[in-house]
């Protein structure tokens, strides 16, 4: 019988690796990677595949393409329950969302033709780069939590290129939107900050769909993975979504640089790695 997808046999990985994702340690691993990503999903308004893909990878041996599809597979009813999170306190702006994700899904294809062109290590550097000035400007710019996020002839199409941009570098560095999305609505739209984690998340429902059903075509998804971490996040997004509403947006501010500063370092790492790769 042929592997299903996310299913490996010892001739492509070894029979070690095929237990630890099969078994009881890795059941409990998948819990315990989606309850900390639905947590960090809820509070920060990201997709959490920035925790599932290398905790994946790491602790359970999934290879990079795996672990991302498994994780974008993840991803959807976790956005979906910290829409409804952030809703219930009408933090979601619905139209930009949809806006967004339109630019999303187009962008996300051209990265992907552009991936072959690109030297991923200079990707990455300026990815760093990129987050280190956003760092910075989250001590610059608090966020009124009353501030909206309004649908103007300016506002949409710049939604719009905000969304392509950000498809484009989800599809070159395999990055959640999030990550660009919540920042730029603060910083760029003047957003609340809950208002932009809402519409983040629900701009990633759409994205996350039309890039599973890709991965699914090309066996990039391990659905047993996927479902036992998408369930155990969806228990703690909702927590997420609420601690962030009783966080002063200043300090809100302070826990997300932490985060970025945590996925520059990361990405830092990649790129290190990636040129001593090429020099060896």
């Amino acid at each position: 019988m042929l592997p299903g997808p996310g299913r490996r046999t010892g001739a492509d990985v070894g029979d070690g690796v095929v237990e630890r994702m099969r078994g009881p340690r890795a059941v409990a691993s998948f819990i315990g990677i989606g309850l900390a990503a639905g947590l960090l999903s809820g509070l920060f308004g990201v997709g959490g595949g920035t925790v599932i893909v290398p905790l994946l990878v790491l602790l359970l041996g999934f290879d990079q393409r795996l672990g991302a599809g498994t994780s974008l597979a993840a991803i959807v009813p976790t956005a979906a329950v910290g829409v409804i999170s952030y809703a219930v306190h009408d933090a979601v702006a619905w139209i930009p969302a949809i806006i967004l994700a339109a630019g999303s899904v187009v962008g996300a294809q051209i990265g992907t033709r552009l991936l072959p062109r690109i030297s991923q290590t200079a990707l990455r550097w300026g990815f760093v780069g990129f987050l280190a000035v956003v760092v910075v400007s989250l001590f610059l710019v608090i966020p009124s939590r009353g501030a909206v996020l309004e649908l103007t002839w300016v506002s949409g199409p710049l939604l719009l290129v905000l969304g392509l941009f950000t498809g484009v570098l989800a599809g070159l560095i395999g990055v959640g939107g999030g990550i660009v999305v919540v920042p730029a609505l603060m910083l760029a739209f003047g957003t609340s900050d809950l208002v932009a984690k809402g519409t983040s998340l629900l701009m990633m429902i759409p994205t996350a769909i039309s890039g599973t059903i890709g991965n699914l075509r090309h066996h990039n998804v391990d659905l047993l993975a996927a479902a036992l971490v998408g369930v155990a996040a969806c228990t703690t997004t909702a927590l997420g979504a609420w601690l962030a509403t009783l966080i002063d947006p200043f300090w809100g501010n302070v826990l997300f640089a932490v985060y970025l500063v945590f996925i520059a370092v990361q990405m830092a790492l990649k790129a290190i790695r990636g040129r001593r790769t090429r020099t060896a």
